[in-house]
Order: structure tokens, then C-alpha cells, then sequence
């Protein structure tokens, strides 16, 4: 049931839902205050989602819910504080709170070849075109439009601390991000820790013959990638795959 932001859920909409649920008399009325109010609390709260399994009804014609699940837009937590509170970062990835403490959006995956790319859209496309060569991306890594080289830097620790991760592909496209902080993200990683694995860099955009002259300077053994289906077909093959 698509519901309007500006108007809200209304009063026939809930009821539709009641109908649907095949409720009846005193039970309408019932289901209505509380579609109403959860509609208002995922509003209120800046929900991402709000599920409820079981939704019951009592013997007194009330509805309830028995269990629920729900998720907060992190982007508006900082309304909420009486909700961040209530975080506890022992449930969650270890890695996953480390990226996401320097700004970092990431999220650990199962394969072997990490990923460093800036833009959500891209970050996806180069995990399909990992895969679509026969290859398992380790992370989603997003730095983002304007992360500093020290954030790029952090972004490789954290990759690094994955002990799956035989390789490394850095598909950048300098738009707001510009090619030549991520070459100084590369090169003081490289500098402070141990890149272990083979590292693979693609650049195209804002300031990238820079960035290629900065990397081509620092005596760093990478492996220079033309373009995205390059980059993940010199990934794979990095780590004795065949694309």
C-alpha cells in the first residue's frame, strides 16, 4: 500500500488493512489506532524499516504486536541520540564498526578480492564485474566523495585485517574524489603497513595522471589496471584465478 509522506496514512487506509486481515467490528477500530500509531513511529523515529511477526489479536479485541524488528536510517541518528544509546557494537562486525567510525561505508563479504572504490553505484558495479569473471568480492568499501587520504589509508587497514583477502582492487573514478588523494591514501598505507597481497589500481577522472605519476614514483609494487573489466580480471588472476 503506497502511503502519501505528506498526508500520512489515513484513516480508510487502515482500515483497508484491517479488511484485509479479515478483522471485524471492535477489532477494526483497534487495528486503525495501531497502524495509525506505527506509521508515526517509523515517521518519528526515522525508520528504514518496521516489521512486525506475529501481529496478534487478544481476547480482548486488542492488537499487538509479539515481535518486532527494526532498523534506523543511520544518516538521521544524530536526531536520536535516546536511540543510539541503545547500540551495541558487540553485535555488529568488527570491521564493519571500524570503517564506520573514520567515515567509511563497508561491509565484509566472503570472497577474496578486496575492494576500494568511492561511490555506492561503482562499489556495486565492480563487485558484479568481479564475480562476472569468476571472482568473490571480500567487502563493499564506499570512501565516499570526499575522503581524505588519511581516511584511504584506514580503508586499506581495514581490508588488510580480513584474513581472506588474497588481493586488493582500488577502482577509483576522481570525480569529487579526486585521483591523487587516493594516491596518497595508497602510498601512506604502504608506507605504515604491510601490503601483504597483490595490490590493483584502476584511476580515471579528476587529476589521474597525477595520481598515476605519484604511484609510478613511490616504488610501490601494484599492478596497473586500464579500466574496470581489467582491473577485476587482473585481480583474479593475481590471486591464481583465470578470467
Amino acid at each position: 500500500m503506497h502511503v502519501d509522506p505528506i498526508t500520512g496514512l489515513g484513516n480508510w487506509q487502515a482500515r483497508e488493512i484491517a479488511f484485509g486481515l479479515g478483522l471485524e467490528d471492535e477489532q477494526i477500530k483497534n487495528c486503525i489506532k495501531f497502524m495509525k500509531s506505527l506509521y508515526k513511529l517509523f515517521i518519528e523515529l526515522d525508520c528504514s524499516i518496521v516489521e512486525i511477526n506475529p501481529l496478534v489479536v487478544d481476547t480482548a479485541n486488542e492488537i499487538i504486536a509479539l515481535d518486532a524488528k527494526m532498523n534506523f536510517d543511520s544518516s538521521a541518528l544524530f536526531r536520536h541520540p535516546d536511540v543510539e544509546k541503545l547500540r551495541d557494537t558487540k553485535e555488529e562486525e568488527p570491521l564493519e564498526t571500524r570503517a564506520n567510525e573514520v567515515g567509511l561505508n563497508y561491509i565484509k563479504l566472503d570472497g577474496e578480492i578486496g575492494c576500494m572504490v568511492n561511490g555506492a553505484g561503482l562499489a556495486m558495479a565492480t563487485m558484479d564485474i568481479i564475480k562476472l569473471h569468476g571472482g568473490e568480492p571480500a567487502n563493499f568499501l564506499d570512501v565516499g566523495g570526499g575522503a581524505s587520504s588519511k581516511q584511504v589509508a584506514e580503508g586499506f587497514r581495514v581490508i588488510l585485517s580480513d584474513p581472506e583477502v588474497k588481493a586488493i582492487f582500488v577502482n577509483i573514478f576522481g570525480g569529487i574524489m579526486r585521483c591523487d588523494f587516493i594516491a596518497e591514501g595508497i602510498i601512506e598505507a604502504a608506507n605504515e603497513i604491510d601490503m601483504n597481497v597483490p595490490l590493483i589500481v584502476r584511476l580515471a577522472g579528476t587529476n589521474v595522471e597525477l595520481g598515476k605519476k605519484m604511484l609510478s614514483e613511490s616504488g610501490l609494487d601494484l599492478i596497473a589496471a586500464e579500466d574496470m573489466d581489467d582491473g577485476a580480471k587482473k585481480a583474479i588472476e593475481a590471486i591464481g584465478g583465470k578470467a
